[in-house]
Formats: structure tokens, C-alpha cells, sequence
């Protein structure tokens, strides 16, 4: 690995493993226990599957000892059917608790997902001018993605998985305290190697969701120009860009995919040494006189029970070292604020409203100014044309008197108020702007025209396609306003 590698993975390892227990604490509060209900129910669930695999083995012990022992074929065939029942119940309660979680994950994602993209909508434009939509569909869904099973199982599996752990524990030291303790001791040695494998995998799942991000913010820019790259002989430039990306993010994919190949293979040498000490201490065990063959039949049973829960865990280890990267790019779209502040007054004087600029100086870089010192006053009732070259500032001024930016020098006013002391969705209300751009969404044409508002009626929408002499194309359409349009 490269110097400048190497101090990259130790930056963010440093940001990742310093964020406070308390992030994680607020997302469970604020997504998950809305859904209290669910909540619960997944840990009865949890806990009713941990009853039931600690009491198998149990019955399988009977039922090995009774036959040895030439017991009635009566009690083993009840005893057969005793775990049978036990068994199905265990499957059952397993599967119930994995329908209701997922449930649960997608509940709590979707809540973030809203909250998210509501958040991002109301930032200025100046933050979407630095990031391509790729990168933020990237934010919004992949990384809320990654904290599904965190949302649905990571809580509650990892508690469940703890109670599993110091039950099976508590069974062994019940049988006998030597084996117990030797079972303690392997469990603290394997959870502790898993711990120190999170420690290095962490930063470079954090590293992969970011080369992610800008590979997929690269492929929607350019594919959606892809008429211009063509036209302009770039397709060969853009195609070296998009292999660098892609080899980047190739490299830092294979890093973190190789450290958790390692976990993986971690988790198969401590389940193998788990069988090994099962097999020395029963056979010690029945020789002694200690155990019958039931009983060593249990113990090695309740050794792969007992790698589940640390299976598991590594499992949710794995998660979380996902979700730890998801959350820090979540905090910190969270704590991006917008510079655009809105003002306080909700009120603009009925009808036409004159329009000023004051000496407006602005650009959307500091060091480049597209308007110097512009002023005009158009009067109620006027119209006024603008004519330029492109990038002469036109489309700004539009985008100023909306205040999607925020001017440098000078005022704007409206109405004779300045846009600044309004409330942005009052302002927002009385201007109306039509792009040079068409954009439909996908949804029927009624929703394209009133922008998915329910509350505009037909009859409205009616009369104004009348006015702009659009009635005969609206006949030939086969549904009217309920006809799909895709976008």
C-alpha cells in the first residue's frame, strides 16, 4: 500500500472509530422505536428460538441414554416426536422473527430515506452545484441501505446472541465446571480475534463507499451527456476517466472484501478448535466416568450452538462496519446547513408586484463575479426581455429573485419588500418561472401539471389547458389527464 493510501485508511479509521455510541443510540430512538410494537415482538421471538435450541440437545441426550440403556420403544418414540415438535417450533419462531425484522429494517430506512431527501431538498443550490445526482442517489439510497440489517437485527440479534452465549455457557458449567470454564476462555479468545479484525476492516469499508459514491456520480453525469461527449470527440477522455474511477474503486473494494475474507476464515478456524475441545473433553470426560454418551453427544452439540451466537455476531460485525461508514456520510449530509435562511414576513401585497435590483453584484464563486453592480426597477404590470450571450447572467437573475443563491452585494425587493425577510415558500408562491428545460415525471398527466397536488381540481386544470390551446391535444390522448407518462 502507498504512503498516501495508508495515511487515507488511518485518517478515516481515526474519524470512524472515535464516533460516539451516542449516533448510533439516536438513529435506534428516532427510526426504530416509533415501531415499538415490532421491536418487541422480535425479541420475544429471538428469545423464544434461544428456549427451545438450548432444550434440543437436552432431548437428544434422553433420548441417546434411554436407548443405550434398553428403555421402552414408547418413551423414544415420544421422545423422537417431543423433538420433532421442539424443532419445528424453533424454524418457526426463527422465521417469524426474520419476516417481522426485515419489516422492521425497511420501516425504519424508509423514515430515514424521507428524512434524508426532505433535507437535501431544502439545502441551497450551491451544495447540489458540488455534487452530480449519481453521488447523492448514492448517499440517499446505498448508504441507507447499509443500515437496514442495523435498523432490523443488529440490537436484537446481538442481545439475543448474548443470552445464547451465557446460556449455553450456563448449561456447561451445570454439567461440569471444567468444561465451562475451557469453553469461557475459547469464547473471550474468539470474540476478542473478531474484534481486532473489525478494528482494521472498518476504515476501508468507509474508503469503499466513498470511491462508490464518485463512480456513480461520474456515470450519471456523463451518461446523461452523452450527445455532447460524442459530438465533441471525448468519448475516448471519458472513457480513461471512467476506468480510473472504476479501478478505484476496484482497489479499495478488494481491500475491504479481503479483510473480510479474513474474518471469514477467522470464524472457520475458531469453529474447528471448538469441535477439537468438544472431542478432548468428552472423551475425557466419559472415560472418567464423568459423562455418559448422551452427555458427550450434548456437549458437542452445544459447541456448534455455542459458534452461532459468535458467528452471528461476526456477521453483525460486518454490518456494522457498513453501517459505521453509512453514518458518518448521514451525519454529515445531517449537518450540512443550507445558506439560504429564510425571513419571516408571509405576506405580499395582492396583485402585480414590482421587481427591483439595487447595485446586485453576485457570483456563484467568490472569485468570479457574473453580475457587477446591477440594477433595474420594473414597475406592476411591465414586461421586461432580456437579451445576451450565454453566461451573461439571464437564467441567474431568475434563480437570484427565487433566491436559490444568495447575492453577494446589494439588494433585491419585491413588492418593495427585500426577498430575504420573506418566508422562502411565500416568495417561492407568488413568482412563477418556466425553465428552458422540459422535465415529466413519471405519473399521469394530471400529476405533471399540478406537480402531484391533489388538491388542484379538474376544472382548473381544464381551463387552463384551454388557454394555451392545448384542448385538442389532450382529446387524442386515450385516458385524458389520466393517461401514464414516462419520464
Amino acid at each position: 500500500m502507498s504512503k498516501a493510501s495508508e495515511a487515507e485508511v488511518n485518517f478515516i479509521q481515526e474519524q470512524i472509530l472515535n464516533i460516539p455510541l451516542s449516533k448510533y443510540r439516536d438513529l435506534l430512538v428516532q427510526y426504530v422505536l416509533p415501531h415499538k410494537a415490532l421491536f418487541w415482538a422480535v425479541g420475544v421471538l429471538l428469545c423464544g428460538n434461544i428456549g427451545l435450541t438450548l432444550v434440543n440437545p437436552q432431548i437428544l441426550r434422553h433420548f441417546i441414554d434411554t436407548a443405550r440403556s434398553g428403555g421402552a420403544l414408547s418413551e423414544l418414540t415420544w421422545t423422537a416426536l417431543f423433538y420433532v415438535a421442539v424443532a419445528l417450533g424453533t424454524s418457526l419462531l426463527a422465521i417469524s422473527a426474520r419476516y417481522i425484522s426485515e419489516k422492521l429494517g425497511w420501516l425504519a430506512t424508509n423514515s430515514l430515506r424521507e428524512d434524508l431527501a426532505t433535507h437535501c431538498l431544502k439545502l441551497d443550490m450551491s451544495f447540489h452545484n458540488k455534487r452530480t445526482p449519481g453521488e447523492m442517489i448514492e448517499r440517499l439510497d446505498g448508504d441507507v441501505a447499509n443500515l437496514a440489517n442495523f435498523f432490523s437485527q443488529f440490537v436484537m440479534r446481538i442481545v439475543g446472541n448474548i443470552f445464547l452465549l451465557v446460556g449455553v455457557l450456563g448449561v456447561l458449567y451445570w454439567e461440569d465446571w471444567r468444561v465451562g470454564a475451557v469453553f469461557t476462555v475459547y469464547s473471550a479468545v474468539t470474540i476478542g480475534g473478531l474484534m481486532l479484525i473489525r478494528n482494521i476492516a472498518v476504515p476501508r469499508w468507509k474508503a469503499a463507499r466513498e470511491t462508490s459514491a464518485k463512480l456513480f456520480g461520474f456515470l450519471e453525469e456523463h451518461l446523461s451527456g452523452t450527445e455532447d461527449i460524442r459530438a465533441s470527440g471525448a468519448v475516448a477522455y471519458a472513457m480513461n476517466s471512467f476506468y480510473g474511477y472504476a479501478g478505484d474503486r476496484l482497489q479499495k473494494e478488494k481491500k475491504a472484501g479481503v479483510v473480510s475474507i479474513v474474518m471469514w476464515q477467522m470464524t472457520t478456524v475458531f469453529n474447528t478448535l471448538g469441535y477439537i475441545l468438544a472431542m478432548v473433553a468428552g472423551y475425557y470426560m466419559y472415560y472418567a466416568g464423568v459423562f455418559t454418551i448422551g452427555t458427550v453427544f450434548m456437549i458437542f452439540w452445544y459447541t456448534g450452538t455455542l459458534f452461532r451466537p459468535l458467528e452471528q455476531m461476526t456477521r453483525q460485525m460486518e454490518d456494522l462496519q457498513k453501517a459505521t461508514a453509512s453514518i458518518d456520510r448521514i451525519e454529515e449530509l445531517y449537518h450540512t446547513e443550507t445558506r439560504i435562511v429564510s425571513g419571516s414576513e408571509d405576506t405580499f401585497s395582492e396583485g402585480p408586484l414590482r421587481v427591483e435590483f439595487d447595485h446586485v453584484t453576485f457570483g456563484y464563486h467568490d472569485d468570479e463575479m457574473v453580475l457587477h453592480d446591477l440594477s433595474f426597477d420594473l414597475k406592476p404590470g411591465r414586461v421586461l426581455g432580456l437579451l445576451g450571450r450565454t453566461g451573461s447572467g439571464k437564467t441567474t437573475i431568475t434563480r437570484l429573485l427565487f433566491r436559490l443563491y444568495d447575492i453577494q452585494e446589494g439588494h433585491i425587493r419585491l413588492g418593495g419588500m427585500d426577498i430575504k425577510a420573506a418566508e422562502l415558500d411565500v416568495l417561492r408562491h407568488r413568482i412563477g418561472m418556466v425553465t428552458q428545460t422540459v422535465q415529466l415525471f413519471r405519473g399521469t398527466v394530471r400529476e405533471n401539471l399540478t406537480f402531484f397536488d391533489p388538491t388542484v381540481p379538474d376544472d382548473r386544470i381544464m381551463d387552463v389547458i384551454g388557454e394555451v390551446g392545448l384542448d385538442d391535444w389532450l382529446k387524442s390522448l386515450p385516458k385524458g389527464l389520466d393517461t401514464e407518462l414516462e419520464s
